[in-house]
């Protein structure tokens, strides 16, 4: 089953499928498609707004006689990643105490 996939989780995926290696743009869409309609052409948006803030850096490497660009995850990136899993490991124990029923509203 494929939920919708908001821009700020995508970012989080990329982050965490870069934080034990390298990849370039097509490994990474070919990740995230594991769990996510997502095309090409929207992932490569997300990745430049990595790079803009310093998360991401690139290089050029040949590859079957042609160049292909590498992302790999900056110190920043590493360190906004921690940050990332914090805030998600608190969301899915929320999340899923929803759905177990031992996280309710206090109607008071």
């Amino acid at each position: 089953m494929h939920f919708p996939v908001p821009a700020v989780l995508t970012e989080f995926l990329i982050m965490a499928i870069l934080e034990s290696d390298d990849s370039y743009g097509y490994e990474i869409c070919q990740t995230i498609k594991l769990i996510a309609n997502i095309k090409e052409s929207a992932l490569y948006p997300i990745l430049k707004k990595l790079e803009q803030n310093d998360f991401l850096t690139t290089y050029s490497q040949e590859y079957q006689g042609r160049m292909r660009k590498y992302y790999s995850l900056t110190q920043l990136g590493h360190e906004e990643l921690v940050r990332l899993k914090d805030d998600w490991d608190t969301y899915t124990a929320t999340i899923n105490g929803i759905i177990e029923g031992s996280v309710r509203h206090d109607k008071n």
